[in-house]
């Protein structure tokens, strides 16, 4: 890997960076298996979109990072296989050896590659796909493209679901959030922005999503329950950004 891989430590966190300060991952040391970073709670927001009790059954993740997205369904869907796709091998032992990636043949299929071409060369159905890849200049590349989006929604499930992490200038976050809806015909949405400055975008495939904001906040509040994340502040955002017409999320 040509940027060097950074370990940091601050107040209990350990932080992963790509030769530079900007974070890449995040373990709090005390709970490995909790989310940090804003961002990727809201991309378990996912979780709400569909209410069969072992849904997701087949995950693909785009990027490893610290692993905190891997760890947190690992733990909390035990029912799922989970599928990642990092291209670079240093991001994958420094998430075993720094911030405690599963080891576990059987539910974790580690593919050391491209992420994009991996989407449009495989034949395999997956019921979330969760993007969540860049470089060390916080680019996306090919993963924020017309072509990846479509090859994503060929290979979702009729259950599926694709969550994306849009971090980026407001230009470029519109731009790839443009191709989603394209490639989607129109069935995503964009959260508002985190404080992070991360945007998550939701598309789907099949069943159609019809759920009322109440009825969000109900499956957060079980979701919580559940596993100690708490999307209630995320819902509550979402009713003030006044996205959802008639306050129903539809998908």
């Amino acid at each position: 890997m040509s940027t060097p891989i950074d370990i940091s430590e601050q107040a209990g966190v350990r932080y992963l960076h790509f030769g530079s300060t900007w974070v890449q991952g995040a373990m709090r040391i005390a709970r490995p298996w909790n989310l940090e970073l804003e961002y990727t709670r809201e991309m378990m927001a996912s979780l709400l979109l569909r209410d069969e009790a072992r849904w997701p059954r087949k995950i693909l993740l785009i990027g490893l990072g610290a692993a905190s997205l891997t760890k947190f369904l690992y733990r909390y869907r035990p029912d799922a296989h989970l599928t990642i796709v990092e291209i670079e091998p240093d991001v994958v032992a420094a998430a075993r050896h720094f911030f405690k990636l599963p080891e576990d043949d059987k539910r974790i299929h580690m593919v050391i590659g491209d992420g994009a071409e991996f989407v449009l060369s495989t034949n395999k159905k997956f019921d979330l796909i969760l993007v969540d890849g860049f470089n060390e200049h916080a680019h996306p590349g090919q993963l924020n493209s017309l072509p990846f989006y479509q090859a994503c929604r060929s290979r979702l499930s009729d259950q599926g679901v694709m969550a994306v992490n849009m971090l980026g200038l407001s230009k470029g976050v519109l731009g790839g959030f443009a191709h989603i809806l394209t490639a989607f015909d129109d069935r995503a949405l964009m959260f508002p922005s985190c404080e992070s400055g991360n945007t998550i975008a939701f598309a789907t495939e099949g069943e159609p999503v019809d759920i009322t904001l109440d009825d969000l906040k109900a499956a957060a509040i079980a979701l919580k329950e559940e596993t100690g994340l708490n999307l209630l502040p995320t819902l509550t955002r979402l009713a003030q950004a006044r996205t959802c017409a008639n306050n129903r999320l539809i998908l």
